[in-house]
């Protein structure tokens, strides 16, 4: 099935599976059923619990935050994840802050979607990825969606853990295939590693020259550059795609990230304080003396994303952008 037929089968199950689930956003209710159509179904099932809301993001996020304390755990859909930014005071200030705050841990099972990235020429306030500007928030999860990780089992996961998350969701990945059976293509294979992470090798998860790190929704770009550099190159890529972005447990990965000759960390952002920095850090400090040579980091181009198609093109991450990365740090 698709990406978001997945994750709207996702959606509808938690609500079967939990009737205080609430579920808030902008035209998010039926025949509409939101912007890329992950909610349609919801609110002609359960018209009580999924509510469309005025054009206010700090409101939504706000008033979510308050039915996740009082003990009702809610969803808010960002129609672009974007607007985020709008709601960044609900999200950093009152939910963040409420798990911990009162002296003594309180649950708040709340989940932020946030359709991000680009791709589609929106343009440059439809097509960011904000991933970056909520690391290192205490109390707050990230996450992101991927096609190897069923919605199915992601989403209860994290109502089930009851602290505030953003579970980012690139809007490309919306009309992809799910992988499944452990099969990427005639090519490479999958397997979901017991931390959650997605591995994805040629032949063999232990025989690899390099690592690449990616979220969900760069994945795609990242086999398509591992395929590259072994058919031009002769050099055997493993791409990790971990679905929880933050905090980001390496401790599982440190025997595979300390046999490999480079280490590549990619994602759709503009450098500077990054969801990857933060992975290399971790990676430096576990692993300096046995590393060969410095985590590399690939980004976005540090500038707004053009609506031109052929513009917007210049300033993504590519494949080729990963390619010409990996081939770099193996040459020093």
């Amino acid at each position: 099935m698709r990406v978001a037929e997945n994750l709207n089968l996702a959606l509808h199950a938690a609500f079967e599976a939990d009737p205080a689930l609430h579920l808030l956003g902008e035209d998010i209710a039926d025949p509409y059923g939101g912007a890329f159509k992950i909610t349609k179904g919801l609110s002609s099932r359960f018209p009580d619990r999924v509510l469309a809301t005025p054009l206010s993001e700090g409101g939504i996020a706000g008033v979510a935050a308050g039915l996740a304390l009082a003990g009702s755990p809610a969803i808010v859909e960002i129609m672009f994840g974007d607007f985020a930014a709008l709601a960044f005071d609900q999200i950093v200030n009152f939910a963040g802050k409420s798990v911990s705050m009162y002296g003594r841990r309180l649950p708040l099972p709340l989940v932020v979607r946030c359709p991000s990235g680009a791709g589609r020429g929106y343009g440059p306030t439809h097509s960011q990825s904000l991933q970056k500007h909520f690391v290192g928030v205490p109390g707050l999860s990230l996450y992101e969606i991927s096609p190897f990780h069923d919605n199915r089992v992601l989403l209860p996961d994290i109502l089930a853990r009851a602290e505030p998350a953003l579970l980012f969701e690139d809007k490309v990945l919306y009309t992809r295939q799910m992988f499944g059976d452990g099969i990427v293509d005639g090519v490479f294979s999958y397997d979901l590693m017991d931390c959650g992470t997605a591995r994805v090798f040629l032949d063999d998860p232990g025989a690899f020259d390099c690592v690449v790190i990616v979220p969900g929704g760069m994945a795609h770009r990242a086999v398509a550059a591992a395929r590259t550099l072994m058919l031009e190159d002769e050099t055997s890529c493993l791409v990790l795609v971990p679905a929880r972005l933050y905090p980001f447990d390496v401790e599982p990965l440190l025997p595979m990230l300390a046999r490999a000759s480079a280490i590549c960390v990619a994602e759709d952002g503009t450098a500077g304080g990054t969801w990857g920095g933060e992975v290399a850090h971790q990676i430096h400090r576990r692993l300096w003396g046995e590393l060969r040579r410095p985590v590399t980091l690939v980004h976005a181009a540090d500038t707004v994303i053009p609506t031109a198609v052929h513009l917007e093109e210049q300033v993504l991450v590519k494949d080729s952008t990963i390619v010409q990365a990996v081939r770099e740090s193996l040459s020093d």
